[in-house]
């Protein structure tokens, strides 16, 4: 047992394996990190401040998550940091416990992460339903655009309000002649991320809008608020306080948080998986890596991070074949810090605005929405009510609400395929075989069938025996056996014999367990073969015709 859970154990930690491929792609892997930090660069000063943390909490998060998720990560080519969900998220937690509460919880959403990793979590996103993804990811993508709409007219958001009725709010208060002026730089912020893919591909769009918006504001002195003073150094590391008042307090937050930063991890691991040629990922791994990090991110005072999806993207895009890419990005981020503090300073709030607006457009595909609405009734439902949930009310309700239409759904249909199906004899007829009722079970006795099943299957008058294929029943739950047992006491009580026919190894246990075996008339009753189980029904009708 020991030496089971120390080789589970030792299969999370980092490995030499990791970094195999190092000595073919250390250069392609160097250029790609290089490539990522400078689009994370902006993402990260704008998803600090539109977390509430600020821009200095961003950049510590994408240097020291991002460092330690690509040692301990699950995923060769996953980079990590400060993302809009989790921004979407953190907003909310600021307002209400304040900006000192984010290091602790912060700490307790990656001790949670890592506890679920630990434990073999990790393959739990597998069963969250794909047009619940989309309707998540169209959500935040919406979230982060109303978001940004406060930085755009170059106000405050207003306090206490969902994100919808606060844009809302700014949008029908704004004062357009001091207005114009943020507007302005949104839009050529816009134009330039939009256009430039068109001149030069290789030219990062994101930075090349904000460093020469930034400069413009600054040769015409326009009066735009600015990112400030950032840190010119990261913070020792400290441990938050935590009475037990403040755990009961941010405990449910914490929480919340964790299961967003697992989602979205794994999700955006499994999208690098199906991009690059670095092979699988290990989802438990992932989880131990990113609890890990946000722990870390805590600890340096920055934010809770995940696995971002966009600059996993263009880290795949780039060339990367290993975690040193990854590593790179946090370097060349941690430069920043020390060196490029004061220009990066003047960096206008509605620039960053601009480049999250595009982005969270960026976040949508029409041909997926598409795909999606034109599939099943079903799936469009929970694809929509999981993005409007996201919007109007919380992230986390919405995947929960997301997944039970899709449980709802799908159980609906496996029900409707289930049946009960009567055959007739094989072979020559023979005298008495209208007593014998030969039922198929196909599909699945389940809580959501049994019923509908049971009605079937004691519906046939005028017979003497039943027999019960249960060969061709995919599954079993408890509540199907349950009926079974009950099936069989209600028919032996009016005198028909059953007899069950062809139970599979798995369905063994949990019949014998529940008492199907009491309920039958004789333990011989449990039968294998087909001619068996007739040749036994047909010696009954002969004893019950001819005594």
């Amino acid at each position: 047992m020991i030496t089971k859970a120390a080789g589970q154990l030792s299969r999370l930690l980092p490995r030499l394996s990791d970094y195999a491929d190092l000595p073919r792609s250390w250069r392609r892997d160097i250029l790609a990190g290089i490539t990522v930090g400078v689009v994370a660069l902006p993402l990260a000063l704008a998803f600090g401040i539109s977390s509430g943390v600020g821009a200095g909490a961003g950049l510590v998060t994408a240097v020291i998550a991002g460092v330690v998720a690509a040692i301990f990560g699950g995923s060769h080519v996953q980079v990590s940091g400060p993302t809009g969900a989790m921004a979407v998220v953190l907003a909310p937690i600021v307002a209400q416990h304040g900006i000192g509460s984010i290091a602790l919880v912060t700490v307790l959403a990656g001790a949670i992460v890592l506890a679920a990793g630990i434990t073999g979590l990790g393959r739990a996103v597998t069963f969250i339903p794909w047009p619940v993804i989309e309707g998540f990811t169209l959500g935040i993508a919406a979230i982060i655009f109303l978001q940004q709409v406060p930085a755009a007219f170059g106000v405050e958001a207003p306090s206490g309000r969902r994100t919808p009725v606060a844009a809302w709010t700014v949008v029908a208060g704004a004062e357009w002649s001091s207005a114009w002026r943020t507007l302005a730089v949104v839009v050529f912020v816009a134009a330039v991320m939009v256009g430039l893919p068109r001149v030069h591909r290789a030219i990062p769009e994101s930075l090349t809008a904000v460093v020469v918006s930034t400069l413009l504001v600054v040769a015409f002195h326009f009066p735009v608020g600015t990112i400030g003073t950032l840190p010119a150094h990261l913070p020792a590391p400290l441990v938050p306080h935590a009475d037990p008042a403040a755990l009961r307090t941010l405990l449910g937050a914490a929480v919340a948080i964790a299961a967003l930063a697992a989602i979205e991890s794994l999700l955006s691991a499994r999208v690098a998986a199906a991009m690059s040629p670095t092979g699988p990922y290990d989802p438990d791994r992932e989880l131990v890596g990113q609890g890990l990090a946000s722990m870390a991110s805590g600890l340096f005072g920055g934010m809770p991070a995940t696995g971002a999806i966009a600059r996993t993207a263009v880290n795949v895009r780039s060339g990367a074949r290993t975690r040193l890419s990854a590593i790179v990005h946090s370097l060349l981020l941690l430069g920043v810090v020390y060196l490029a503090t004061g220009p990066v300073a003047a960096i206008p709030l509605s620039a960053l605005a601009g480049v999250l607006m595009v982005t969270s457009f960026r976040m949508i595909s029409l041909s997926t929405v598409a795909k999606i609405v034109g599939s099943t009734r079903s799936d469009a439902l929970a694809f929509t009510l999981t993005a409007v949930v996201t919007v109007c009310f919380d992230l986390i309700e919405a995947v929960e609400i997301g997944i039970l239409i899709a449980a709802f759904f799908a159980l609906r249909t496996v029900a409707r395929r289930s049946s009960v199906v009567r055959e007739d004899l094989p072979g020559p007829a023979q005298p008495g075989d209208e007593r014998i009722a030969l039922l198929r079970l196909d599909g699945a006795m389940f809580f959501g069938a049994a019923e509908r099943l049971s009605t079937a299957i004691t519906n046939y008058p005028d017979v003497s025996v039943v027999i019960i294929r249960m060969s061709q029943l995919g599954m079993l739950d408890a509540t199907g056996a349950h009926t079974l047992a009950e099936i069989a006491e209600d028919l032996e009580a009016r005198g028909v014999t059953v007899i069950i026919k062809g139970v599979r190894p798995e369905h063994m246990a949990l019949l014998a367990n529940i008492g199907i075996v009491d309920a039958l008339r004789h333990e011989n009753h449990l039968i294998d073969s087909l001619d068996d189980a007739i040749a036994h029904a047909r010696s009954h009708v002969a004893r019950a015709v001819y005594p």
